[in-house]
């Protein structure tokens, strides 16, 4: 297993003198479409990660091509995302109400779509396939092999682990999801794991080769999600105060007002319900808190949260929350920016994160974070510095961690001695070590050992 950036070397433990790096690759993304809007329907932090990667790439003079599956008529047949960064848009199956699980059907047209565009081009027009999720890996593994070059994988998520920790009311992953992500960890030349646990879950799971697996942290834009905006005055007029006091005033929100918040995608992985259910019992605890207390929701249906889009709704009404509980769609970057920076604490209690991308973002907008201790998210919060891991799902733990940031709020949330004003400091800096520039430059790397591995492959076959 590699940990990059570290020193490079060849399964059998000699140091690799690093080649060229690819000159293009093929990026594939079946079922999101980079240009989607995150936080609803089955774009999420892979939309992001995508993005900031390829733009990342591009800069490193990497061009990158994202196949996509096209789910509107009439889209141009290809975009520029970023310079160096193209979205080329695939026919494949009806444009819309096709859901994620009936996608494996339409991955022949999808294939079929990928190899036209790959025909008007010279022989060696890509230098390697970058697959994301394990539908986009079946298209990478035929075309890697069509192509003659080679293929490098990222799970995201992974069927064996998420059934082995559902929601409740949450349905299973199908079989044929884990044949298929067997197949893919067999046929990858790399496969790219956000944390060392989730490298170790490739491994213990799927029996991955660890001499094909690196580790590449995911990054976030820190010039985009930090706690004062760049050029802060686009943003509306300032009071005198905190930046949480100015993102607070251009967001409508009340200056002493604790605000904790969740953002993402509403399904069961989520897990917005325990929120919920925390912020009853805190309010039962205290309820002199309430007529301070606003709770957020930034996010849209998704997965199996879209059978019942009105459920969270519901809930807060039942729990008798409704008054303290804000329901908003989903927002772009710079908006969810603004969001993370106006809050007391950002809440996580999902049931499953390959890394939790949100955590990383929150903290860079300096607030702290309350997260379940599942996936990467220990890796994404440092617990009792930049905020709180909770074991379980408990929503009296979650309350317990609430009423800790509750309790050294007033007068208001940058108060001194105040834990979201300590804690969010430290956050800031944590947060500064997952920039993307250093997750492209590693992923590059990977790139590289992937083709020479590729090549000595062919050279042996062949001699």
């Amino acid at each position: 297993m590699s940990q990059y950036g570290s020193r490079l070397r060849s399964p059998g433990g000699a140091r690799l003198r690093l080649h060229r790096k690819p000159r293009r690759v093929a990026m594939l993304s079946v079922h999101t479409s980079p240009l989607h809007q995150p936080g609803t329907g089955d774009a999420g932090g892979m939309n992001v990660y995508i993005v900031e990667l390829a733009k990342r790439l591009a800069e490193l003079t990497v061009e990158v091509e994202i196949f996509t599956r096209a789910t509107t008529g009439g889209l141009p047949p290809v975009v520029e995302l970023a310079p160096g960064v193209l979205v080329r848009h695939v026919d494949a199956g009806p444009y819309e109400g096709l859901a994620k699980e009936e996608l494996p059907a339409q991955l022949c047209a999808f294939t079929h779509g990928a190899m036209q565009a790959w025909a008007d081009h010279r022989p060696g027009h890509y230098d390697l396939v970058h697959s994301h999720y394990w539908l986009s890996g079946h298209v990478g593994w035929l075309a890697a092999e069509r192509w003659g070059v080679p293929l490098v994988h990222a799970m995201h998520t992974m069927a064996k682990v998420k059934n082995a920790s559902l929601a409740e009311g949450d349905r299973p992953e199908p079989a044929a999801r884990v044949i298929g992500e067997t197949q893919i960890v067999r046929a990858a030349d790399r496969l790219i794991a956000n944390t060392a646990e989730e490298s170790a879950e490739l491994i213990r799971h799927y029996e991955a080769d660890p001499a094909k697996v690196a580790v590449v942290h995911p990054g976030v834009n820190l010039d985009r999600f930090r706690p004062v905006p760049r050029g802060a005055a686009a943003f509306g007029a300032a009071p005198a105060g905190s930046p949480r006091a100015a993102a607070r005033a251009r967001l409508g929100l009340p200056q002493d007002a604790f605000i904790p918040l969740f953002a993402g995608r509403i399904q069961p992985l989520k897990a917005p319900d325990i929120l919920l259910r925390a912020v009853s019992l805190l309010l039962e605890r205290e309820p002199g808190l309430r007529s301070r207390m606003v709770v957020p929701v930034v996010g849209g249906p998704s997965g199996s949260g879209l059978a019942k889009p009105e459920r969270l709704q519901k809930l807060a009404a039942r729990l008798g929350i409704a008054d303290v509980v804000r329901f908003r769609p989903p927002v772009g970057q710079e908006q969810l920016a603004e969001w993370f920076r106006a809050a007391s604490v950002l809440v996580m209690p999902s049931y499953s994160e390959s890394f939790g991308l949100v955590a990383i973002e929150a903290q860079a907008a300096g607030t702290p974070v309350v997260a379940a201790r599942v996936g990467g998210l220990p890796v994404a919060v440092r617990d009792g510095s930049t905020g709180f891991l909770v074991d379980g799902h408990d929503p009296a733990d979650y309350a317990e961690a609430l009423r800790r940031f509750a309790d050294t709020h007033r007068p208001g949330p940058d108060a001194p001695g105040s834990l979201t004003a300590e804690m969010g400091a430290r956050a800031a800096r944590h947060a500064e070590n997952f920039g993307w520039a250093a997750s492209a430059a590693a992923t590059a790397e990977v790139y590289t050992e992937a083709m020479q591995e590729h090549r000595r492959r062919v050279r042996s076959h062949h001699g």
